[in-house]
């Protein structure tokens, strides 16, 4: 995109009466290559044509399997090449893939079992004894598919120790190819469990137009992607946004998915490593992963043959750390937002100036503004409910509901707009800036604090390595802000930093806002995604 405000004012997103996401997209690139994976040991290479022969041969051993379209399939895989081998395949039946962490325990599966109707599990053996575990007593045992990767006697045709499982790549290369069929625009295509501030993880349902054909805004707008390029997005297979930067926005335009299969949590210096050695040309992370290369490598590591471009999404990037990345790199990260929920919908896009901490602008394709309680557009710069257009025309890229729930569906509409949750507002230029999640905001003697801000004045200050800002109880005021800090090499907790810190906090803000309380802490609560869980953390702080 070279023209934002022209490509904005243009854009329309056809969306066919059918659709099939390998047969209309993917199968039309070819010879191109599709994934380059590798554990530091083996490199697997797999083009588009390659990856279609292996996937249409895993349709037909799924259809021998007794799975059919609209069966819903939980795909419990960690980032191996079969993980999109089997994603593939499911869609070619139109089966509804529904991926999960393999961080899941035996009850979040037992959960997801209730929840939804299961057809079939498809896991690795180092999964299957916590599946087993889940499904024993269940009413309705699902279909069990393994994929090997422990134990030797299971690729020779063996259940290496477990009974009752499929073995899928014995299946796989009996079976007869099926390359898919065309379902309705407006079929189910994929579901995720999502947790909200309160209650049980919802379902939520996209359509065949909603993720596989409305991700084109993302890989082609916010991901500035095109064919031949290399694109490294670190996220575990079961969150959303590996849906976005790791299947359907690359491979909607064509370009080379590369991932490594690694361990373990994310290690920063083995990061820039990967990103030096390999031919990677754009990048997709958590804040989380860039605040900690920014805090903790050195800036002379810095050095990046092929990568052109950075991108940042899952929860605000602050400026601080946009900066020190474009001092170092001479690249800025744009930064993007979007929801379970949503393709992308706001982000700084390559064709215009970045605005350092900003969400960015509306995505082509998406009227986006905020909005009031009663559901009207409020002033410029002032604070409200981020929210997306959805009358008279609902946009393509907006999941269809969260599934067994109307009432929750219900909630997020208010008038001629779906409500995100979150809470921004919109500057003169048409930028929009994060304030919080609705439930995070901080209400202390009258005022409301987005812990962002503080976050990001924190992360400023050489001693913080990172902040979470919650509320706190205060018999006075009602609630204070309480920051916890994971601290930097080489700094210590102590009373005299605390106070330096609030200090610093009190210089870069308004001074009613710095926090009251500091708590210094190892880590930080995270989503396997990366976010911090804020939740948890107040949840902790009212004794609840």
């Amino acid at each position: 995109m070279t023209n934002y405000e022209k490509e904005y004012r243009d854009f329309s997103l056809s969306v066919p009466e059918r659709f099939s996401f390998p047969i209309d997209v993917f199968d039309k690139w070819e010879n191109r290559l599709a994934l380059f994976w590798t554990d530091g040991t083996i490199e697997k290479k797999l083009t588009f044509n390659e990856l279609k022969n292996l996937s249409s041969k895993g349709a037909g051993a799924f259809k021998n399997m007794g799975i059919n379209k609209g069966d819903k399939v939980l795909v419990m895989l960690p980032n191996i090449p079969e993980w999109w081998e089997v994603m593939l395949g499911l869609m070619r039946l139109n089966a509804v893939p529904i991926p999960a962490t393999t961080l899941l325990t035996a009850k979040d599966i037992r959960y997801r079992l209730s929840a939804a109707d299961i057809k079939a599990i498809i896991a690795t053996d180092e999964e299957a004894q916590k599946i087993e575990e889940a499904v024993k007593g269940h009413s309705n045992i699902p279909i069990l598919i393994m994929i090997n990767t422990l134990s030797p006697s299971f690729s020779k045709g063996g259940m290496g120790g477990f009974s009752g499982w499929h073995n899928y790549i014995k299946e796989r290369d009996k079976a007869d190819a099926f390359t898919g069929e065309r379902a309705l625009s407006d079929e189910p295509s994929i579901i995720y469990f999502t947790s909200g501030t309160t209650g049980p993880p919802k379902m939520v349902l996209h359509t065949q137009a909603s993720y596989p054909l409305a991700h084109i805004i993302t890989g082609k707008y916010w991901l500035d992607l095109r064919p031949g390029d290399i694109h490294w997005n670190i996220s575990d297979t079961g969150w959303a946004k590996a849906a976005w930067s790791s299947l359907f926005g690359p491979w909607n335009m064509g370009a080379t998915i590369f991932s490594f299969y690694k361990k373990g949590k994310f290690d920063p210096s083995f990061a820039v490593e990967v990103m030096q050695k390999y031919p990677i040309t754009t990048f997709c992370g958590p804040p989380t992963a860039y605040r900690m290369m920014a805090k903790e490598i050195p800036p002379e590591k810095f050095r990046f043959k092929s990568l052109r471009h950075f991108v940042a999404a899952g929860e605000p990037l602050n400026k601080e750390i946009i900066n020190i990345w474009k001092e170092r790199t001479g690249l800025y990260i744009y930064d993007g937002y979007g929801q379970t929920e949503t393709v992308n919908v706001l982000a700084n896009f390559r064709c215009l100036a970045v605005k350092p901490g900003s969400m960015g602008v509306p995505a082509p394709g998406f009227v986006v503004d905020i909005i009031d309680e009663n559901g009207n557009t409020v002033h410029l710069d002032t604070e409200g409910d981020i929210a997306i257009k959805i009358k008279p025309k609902r946009p393509a890229g907006l999941f269809k509901e969260y599934l067994g729930n109307l009432e929750a569906t219900e909630k997020t509409i208010k008038g001629d707009w779906y409500i995100t949750g979150d809470r921004a507002y919109k500057d003169k230029d048409g930028y929009f800036w994060f304030v919080a999640r609705a439930d995070d905001i901080i209400l202390t003697s009258g005022y409301r604090i987005g812990p962002f801000e503080i976050e990001s004045v924190l992360i400023g200050h050489p001693a913080v390595k990172e902040s979470a800002v919650v509320a706190s109880p205060d018999e006075v005021r009602g609630e204070v802000v309480k920051a916890f800090i994971v601290l930097t090499e080489g700094h210590t907790p102590s009373d005299s930093l605390k106070k330096e810190l609030q200090e610093f906090v009190k210089k870069h803000t308004a001074p009613y806002k710095y926090p009251r309380k500091i708590e210094f802490v190892d880590d930080l609560p995270k989503t396997i995604s990366g976010k911090i869980k804020r939740k948890e953390l107040k949840m902790r702080e009212f004794g609840r």
